[in-house]
Parts: structure tokens; sequence; C-alpha cells
């Protein structure tokens, strides 16, 4: 029956529609919780992507471009090949409809919106490491153990890390110019862009990118880049004639020999050395210069009329301006996502400062209480609370712990006559009610001041007692005003 394809853009609006009215629904509601907004942020990213492809292909249905669409409405038209005949058509496909049900006797009409609400309740699955903490914090262990046991790296804390590993402009270009930094920068960036899809994932990535490209690209022309000032002008005629070998990453000739015969070349001649010979001679050349300066090497090794370079061989430096200007562009886009990852940096640095300062028992009881939240924010809100001892409720909702109840002796029951038998648990709440308002307002329809000399008398006739021997003269006042009173009110 939805073969048709009048009918398959129909359906195709219908759904488009209806997720509509999802997103909206579920946006309305607030996440309590870091892990349900994440849950929330993903089931609106997945509607979103089902709403694109479905609009996509209605986009590819309204082109028509085997002009399908276009024979099938002529068809419903009744226009054939001999002429126009509408009723034709109808019994054609009445025909078919009839044809349909007598096919499936049992078919029955699913209600599309059960259908549609299941995706308010669904759980994504996303994946976090133990540090990350569903997403509250970045770990960024496996890239500060890069960054230490590096050249371009410095012997500082992880929590000094967190603070540096934003600024590639600490390190010197010279620095940057080898592929362990290229590499290390690489998969920074992966982690990062990795990291935001996961917690942003309503955030348009692509959109964001695509504005950084294009204001690098107008800073590199203009030479504004920071950390990368004027770098056309100064390296131009060198970027563009060699490249850069980086001699630390092989071990063994025949890995050397892999980069390539014309590689080889080039980083030959940009140390002033022979480049002739087979691709395992020009390859044995270049790694003499691994572990011998350029200064004691052989001069047999180096080209006639070539001065040499006057810099040590192990790593060549000197790149291409195509790769200089692609570690550039890694590092603008590093900087934008770590503006936007602004308040996770804060607070991964205040929490490995936090762990610093726990012991080891601290750390673990803080895990144990982390997981015990994590599993009571995961069950459901309305299921009963099982409180077999009647204990009162605390702030959270929720029963106080039973040793707390003993403490404060929240089992024992007191009883004041004054404020109408009111019970109060507890002695701190018993000796906290004489100065409440319900005990204030029972003494002053007694007539008796409610002074420290009451305290701890509940009984109606205690109090009048207590009042009449120590206060006789007010008490005779009382007394005469309330005749007084009575002689009023009998008057009127």
């Amino acid at each position: 029956m939805s073969s048709t394809l009048l009918e398959v853009t129909r359906a195709s609006h219908e759904e488009v529609e209806r997720l509509e009215r999802l997103i909206v629904k579920d946006l309305q509601n607030e996440p309590p919780t870091n892990k349900d907004r994440l849950y929330q942020s993903h089931r609106v990213r997945n509607m979103i992507e089902l709403i694109t492809s479905t609009t996509n292909k209605l986009i590819e249905i309204y082109e028509d471009k085997d002009s399908s669409r276009k024979d099938e409405i002529a068809a419903l038209g009744g226009q054939t090949a001999t002429g126009t005949n509408v009723f034709s058509a109808f019994y054609d496909r009445l025909k078919e409809i009839r044809e349909y049900h007598r096919r499936h006797p049992a078919a029955r009409v699913v209600d599309a919106n059960d259908e549609y609400e299941q995706l308010l309740k669904e759980e994504p699955q996303i994946e976090f490491s133990g540090e990350e903490a569903v997403g509250r914090y970045l770990d960024l262990h496996e890239l500060f153990n890069d960054y230490i046991n590096s050249k371009f790296g410095e012997q500082i804390e992880y929590s000094a890390y967190l603070d540096v590993f934003s600024q590639p402009e600490r390190i010197s270009r010279k620095l940057k110019l080898t592929r362990q930094y290229q590499e290390y920068m690489q998969k920074l960036l992966e982690y990062l862009i990795y990291f935001f899809e996961r917690t942003e994932p309503l955030q348009d990535l692509g959109r964001i990118f695509s504005k950084v490209v294009t204001e690098f690209e107008e800073q590199w022309a203009n030479g504004k880049v920071e950390g990368w000032e004027n770098e056309a002008q100064e390296n131009g005629d060198i970027l563009a004639e060699h490249s850069a070998i980086d001699l630390d990453y092989y071990s063994t000739v025949e890995e050397l020999m892999e980069v390539g015969p014309e590689r080889l070349k080039e980083a030959l001649a940009a140390l002033g050395l022979k480049t002739g010979g087979t691709i395992q001679q020009r390859a044995e050349r270049l790694f003499l210069t691994k572990h011998t300066p350029l200064e004691k090497l052989d001069r047999k090794h180096f080209a006639k009329g070539s001065r040499g370079p006057q810099q040590n061989g192990n790593s060549v430096t000197i790149q291409p301006s195509a790769d200089a200007k692609e570690i550039a562009l890694i590092e603008s886009k590093v900087k934008r996502l770590c503006d936007l990852l602004q308040e996770t940096m804060v607070r991964t640095k205040e929490n490995v400062e936090k762990k610093q300062a726990l012991t080891y028992e601290e750390m673990e009881a803080e895990r144990e209480e982390e997981e015990v939240q994590a599993e009571s924010e995961s069950d459901d809100d309305e299921q009963q609370i099982y409180n077999p001892l009647k204990l009162p409720m605390g702030w959270d909702g929720k029963p106080i712990p039973y040793w707390l109840y003993k403490l404060h002796g929240l089992g024992q029951e007191f009883k004041c006559e004054i404020c109408g038998n009111h019970s109060y648990w507890g002695r701190r709440a018993y000796e906290r009610h004489f100065k409440e308002w319900r005990h204030q307002h029972g003494m002053r329809c007694l007539g008796i001041p409610n002074t420290k000399n009451f305290n701890e008398i509940t009984s109606i006739e205690e109090a009048k007692h207590l009042f009449l021997h120590n206060f006789p003269e007010i008490s005779g006042q009382v007394i005469l005003s309330d005749r007084a009173i009575s002689l009023d009110i009998s008057r009127t």
C-alpha cells in the first residue's frame, strides 16, 4: 500500500512532522542531572539526523529526475497511452486495494504515536572513561605522557599540563616543525573532537571549523598567525625546495628506505650530502647523520661544492610550507575547541588538585559515593521508598540514617498540653519548641508571659500554679483585666 511514490512522500512528511514535535516535547523537559542532559542532547541529535536523511529523500523525489513522480500523478488522473480514462484508473486502483487486503486479511493498524514516543525513553550508549566522569572532566593522561617524553615538552605535573596544552605558541617554531610534534597535535585534536562530539552533540562542529579555516587563511596570508608570524617570508625559498625526515622515528636502514627514493634525495640535498646511488645507499648515507654530527662526517659523503649545513642532522627541522601551514591550522582548531571546553578544563584542573590533597582511603570513599550517587540517579524517581522503621525524611527526600535517628533520640516522644497536646520527637525539637510560635500562642491564651522561668513546663495547671505563686502582682492584674473585659462584653 505504501509502495507508491506519492504515499512514500506523504509518509516522509508525516515522519518529519512527528520528529519535530518530539524534539520540542523533549526539550521542554529540564534534565535533572548531567547524565540526563547528555541523553537528551543525543536523542535530539539522532532525531535531527533522521529528519535530515528523510528530507534528502524528499528532495530527490521532488527533483523527479526519472519523471516517475510525474508519471504516477498522470496515472492517477487516468492518463494512458491511448488517452484519458478516469473511470478505468479508478477501478484499477480499487482492484489493487482489494487485492492487498485479500492477501493481508489479518493486517492491523499500528499506532505510530506509540512507536515514536519510545524515542523519548531511549538512553543512548555514550562511552566515557572513568576519568571523564560522564563528560564532566577531560582525560588527557595519555597525551600528557607523550608531551613530557618528547623533545618539545617539559617535565611538569599533570595539573600544570592542563594549563599549557592549550597554548602551542609557547613551543618554539623549530620544535614544531618535527614529525613528532605534528603527530602529537593531530592526536590532541582528534581527542578534543571526540570529547566535544560526545558532550555537545547539538553543536555543529563542521560550521565551527569552517569559520576557523576562513579566519586562518586570512591570517596566514597576512603572516599574522600566532606563533607563525611571517612564516612564508622567512622560509620561502628553502621551504619550497626541501622536505624533512625526523630520524628519531627510524631504528634501521630498512625502515628508512620505506619513505621512498625521492624523499631521501630531498633530505640528503637539504643536508648537502650526495643524492645519487640506489635507495639503500641513500638511506645508509642519511642514516649516518642520526648519531654522527655533520661536522664529524667524512667529506666523501658530501656533494661537490657543498659547504654542508651548520646544524646537527639528528632532526632536520626544515619542512615545506605546506607542512608548516597544516600544523598551524591544527593548532588553530585545538585553540578553538579549548575555548569551547573552557569550563570543562577548569573543572578538570580543580578535580585533579582536589585528588592530590586526598589520601587513598578518602579517594576510595569518594569513588564509592559517586558510584552510589550514579546508581541513585538512574533509579526511577517514582519508585516507592523502602522505610520499614518509619524514619523521618531528610533534606533529600529519603529516610535519614538509623544511627542519626538514635543519636538525636528521635524515637522519644514529648507532648505539650499548652501546645494543644502536640507531639515533639527528640529532645532537641522539644527544647526548641518553647521559643516557637505554637507554645508562645498557648501561653498568651493563658495570660502568662513566656519567660525562661516556664521552660520545661508543659502542663496548663503547672504553668498557672507557678504563675500565681511567683508573680502574684502580675497575676492579680491579669485576673482584674480579665474581669473588666468580661464586664465590657456583658454590657454590650
